[in-house]
């Protein structure tokens, strides 16, 4: 599946993952009015297989079927090793 990829402006390492370029019609007004201003960073052919740095891919290609869109959050500033239980 082909998808495109826009980082916000507003927060650091948020990114948002769509089916379509430039089409923001399936990301709810509330989450785009959060993300603020996105660049376009990149366009990604994913499939079950490909390897993401920071998600899984079959979770982004499912989320992407199902709502259109999918949004990666910035990793934990403490490290999960280092929370308390």
């Amino acid at each position: 599946m082909q998808c495109y990829i826009y980082k916000s402006l507003k927060k650091a390492e948020l990114y948002l993952y769509i089916d379509k370029k430039d089409d923001f019609s399936a990301v709810p007004e509330e989450c785009l009015s959060t993300l603020g201003p996105l660049v376009h960073v990149m366009d990604l052919e994913l499939t079950r297989e490909r390897k993401l740095a920071r998600e899984d891919s079959q979770k982004v290609l499912k989320c992407l079927q199902e709502k259109g869109f999918f949004i990666q959050m910035p990793p934990p500033l403490v490290p999960a090793s280092t929370r308390l239980q």
